[in-house]
């Protein structure tokens, strides 16, 4: 009893910790939405006045939808092509005996440890080495490259936590690997694939460095912001769109944390 109890027994330091934590995560990231509303384009205490001015003149810049467009396209291949690949890559990481997994898993995984800009300027001087001209197709390649950890790792405990019995059932019924795949496998596994999709829809569209190397004459989102910063009448605008971001990244990171979560915990009780 007395064990269970002290297991049972928060940990006020932890606890502490950890509200420490996300006070000063997140705290300066608020200040986005409130300045967002200041009737001013001064961003300073106390507040001027509250309006929704600054979330009215969005609708009526072209070149916001436009960024916004390329951004949408790109996150959208880029999270169709990591998940496909973390896809195949987390199954053969769980399922399969392969020389090496230990530093080929690492080497896979380097772009959550190596920073963007290392791999921004390699991937800039390969690409103009090889005469491809940049465009919404060499940010989608950076993008791929550093959404690809996050859907391996978002991937990993649904093979982990699916039984191989069931794919070799369907072995001996007769069916071929690919259909066993696609009528066994990918079913149970849909709950991650849909997790990951949502989850590196979400960085990529946030991604600002691969996007400042490798982008054309087409700007993504967060680059057609960054040059917006160096007009201080425009910041009020972009204070507001980047609320916007906030809200929709915010949004949708914990809806594919929380269909992963809640599908791994489902399978456990089974």
């Amino acid at each position: 009893m007395s064990h269970t109890s002290y297991i049972k027994r928060p940990n006020r330091p932890l606890q502490f910790y950890a509200a420490l934590f996300l006070i000063v995560l997140y705290v300066p990231v608020l200040f986005l939405p409130l300045f967002s509303f200041n009737d001013s384009v001064y961003v300073r205490f106390p507040l001027k006045g509250f309006t929704f001015q600054w979330y009215v003149e969005l609708m009526d810049r072209e070149p916001v939808w436009a960024a916004l467009r390329n951004s949408i396209q790109v996150g959208i291949a880029t999270s169709v092509f990591a998940t496909g690949l973390g896809m195949f890559a987390a199954k053969a990481i769980t399922r399969y005996r392969i020389p090496g997994k230990g530093p080929l898993v690492g080497f896979i995984m380097l772009p959550l440890v190596v920073p963007g800009i290392i791999f921004g300027v390699a991937l800039l001087v390969l690409l103009s080495r090889m005469g491809i001209s940049l465009s919404l197709y060499t940010v989608t390649i950076g993008h791929v490259i550093v959404c690809l950890p996050f859907a391996i790792a978002t991937m990993i405990p649904r093979f982990e936590g699916f039984d191989p019995a069931i794919e070799e059932a369907s072995a001996d019924l007769g069916e071929n690997a690919w259909w066993t795949f696609w009528r066994v496998t990918f079913p149970m596994v849909f709950p991650g694939v849909l997790a990951s999709l949502l989850l590196t829809f979400t960085v990529s569209f946030d991604e600002f460095i691969m996007a400042f190397f490798l982008t054309g004459t087409d700007p993504t989102l967060p680059m057609y912001i960054w040059a917006q910063l160096r007009f201080p009448k425009e910041f009020p605008s972009i204070l507001a769109l980047a609320s916007i971001i906030l809200v929709v990244s915010f949004v949708l990171v914990f809806l594919g944390q929380w269909i992963n979560r809640d599908a791994h915990a489902a399978a456990s009780k089974k």
